[in-house]
């Protein structure tokens, strides 16, 4: 069964835990993207905050430390708003 992911800051992630979603807290650039290299494979859908997709690049679907090929199309990638 397919699973969400939230990537980013601790104050605007972790209530998505509350609905299930697996959430990766990441302060820093660093945590980004190593929050991204630990993605659990049964993952479709991942939010990112803003400053994590900015943290991860200017594509966030496609980081230069991707766990996974970046032909992986079944991954839906959010941004959430700043």
């Amino acid at each position: 069964m397919a699973r969400a992911a939230v990537i980013g800051e601790a104050i605007r992630t972790t209530g998505y835990a509350l609905a299930g979603a697996v959430v990766l807290v990441a302060e820093n650039s660093d945590e980004a993207r190593a929050a991204w290299r630990s993605l659990p494979a049964d993952i479709a859908v991942l939010v990112l905050t803003a400053r994590a997709a900015a943290w991860l690049g200017e594509d966030p679907t496609t980081p230069p430390t991707a766990p996974f090929p970046l032909t992986r199309h079944d991954l839906l990638v959010v941004v959430m708003p700043p």
